[in-house]
């Protein structure tokens, strides 16, 4: 009895996420620790502490509650990033192109707040519709004329970055002593997304705002979307077989176009929930994509690919991230933080991986079992 009920346990979808996503971060740190260990061996130790302890290794209780908050501020946008990633690989696409809608949002809410003077729900939804329609160019390209959409997501990434470069460079958006745009509270203090009280958990924080919970809320939304609804049914049977959906009835290339429009929606929304808190400005002169859309597909691939454990899972990387850079840097290079959080991030990769080695174990023991039985009633029946 007891060991079926182990059995059953070890079988189960959401126990095999957790194990493989448990194998990726100790692989992860144990890589990590060997590269600081050959920099410098006294501080190795040390430092891989700091990097997963992150805001627990501040001096005071209120400033590790403070640390605490910016680590909050960042999940919400990196969990909505993974869960635009999540959703579309649910319904069988990769949508790669989530750092470009996310670059569409930010760009559509600082030009609603700075040139418009919007409102921060206006400015939000803005973000929204921009990387909807970001995640629209892809689909159609997908749905009429079969366009890869990893190889339109990437190409559209860089256009995005330097179109947003162009709009927010504009007088009315960029500061005009540096390429930074303008700080939200001098230039429009109604576009800041509120903290109805949460900020007061935290303490010289204004960073943490509302944003969290709706970002937790969205992913409860999508995972309801995916499991309980006959719409997220649709879409998840177009992935999984697009001509047997055509022949059920299903609208294949219109569920297509949908999942990448509302993935696109997702990220947008990612980039309203950090520069509409204030807590970081864009810089018009960046040449580089942000690195949020693509640790949104690491959250998505540690999460198990459930929006649920995304949640978690994003704000473990946005904690090992900001760990990173509070290592001594007088000791390591400064792009070792840099370094192991990407090895880590890397390895999220793999969860999937290390879940088909554990079912796939799990299987050939059954199997063994099986045959040792049969061989026994063979024996008893002779």
């Amino acid at each position: 009895m007891n060991n079926e009920t182990k059995k059953s346990f070890l079988e189960r979808p959401g126990v095999q996420s957790v194990a493989a996503a448990l194998i990726c971060v100790v692989i992860g740190l144990l890589i990590g620790f060997i590269v600081l260990f050959l920099i410098n061996p006294a501080g190795a130790g040390d430092a891989i502490m700091t990097i997963l302890l992150n805001f627990f290794t501040r001096a005071t209780s209120a400033a590790q509650l403070k640390a605490f908050g910016n680590t909050l501020a960042k999940t919400a946008p990196l969990l909505m990033c993974a869960l635009s990633v999540c959703f579309c690989y649910k319904v069988g696409l990769f949508n790669i192109g989530a750092p470009g809608q996310y670059e569409a949002g930010a760009c559509a809410a600082l030009f609603a707040a700075l040139a418009w003077n919007l409102p921060w729900y206006i400015c939000i939804i803005m973000a929204a519709i921009a990387g909807a329609l970001l995640g629209a160019v892809s689909g159609i390209l997908k749905a009429y004329r079969n366009v890869n959409e990893v190889i339109s997501g990437i190409m559209l990434n860089w256009i995005t970055l330097y179109v947003c470069n162009m709009i927010l460079s504009s007088t009315a958006v960029k500061d005009a002593a540096s390429p930074y745009s303008k700080d939200l509270t001098q230039a429009n203090p109604g576009s800041i997304i509120p903290s109805w009280g949460l900020n007061s958990l935290f303490p010289d924080n204004k960073a943490v705002t509302i944003a969290i919970p709706l970002a937790i809320i969205f992913a409860i939304l999508v995972w309801v979307v995916l499991n309980k609804t006959k719409f997220g049914y649709e879409l998840k049977a177009t992935g999984y077989n697009k001509e047997g959906a055509r022949y059920a009835g299903m609208k294949e290339k219109r569920n297509i176009i949908v999942t990448l429009v509302i993935g696109g929606a997702l990220a947008g929304l990612g980039a309203a929930f950090l520069y509409l808190t204030n807590y970081i400005k864009w810089e018009t002169t960046a040449t580089s994509v942000p690195g949020m859309g693509f640790n949104g597909i690491a959250a998505t691939f540690l999460g198990g690919l459930n929006p649920i454990g995304t949640i978690f899972s994003s704000f473990f990387i946005q904690s090992i991230s900001d760990g990173g850079s509070l290592i001594d840097r007088m000791v390591y290079p400064s792009q070792i933080s840099d370094l192991i959080s990407g090895i880590i991030i890397y390895l999220c990769g793999f969860t999937m991986f290390f879940k088909f080695i554990m079912s796939k174990r799990r299987i050939k023991k059954d199997e063994e079992k099986i045959q040792s039985e049969k061989a026994k009633e063979g024996g008893d029946g002779k």
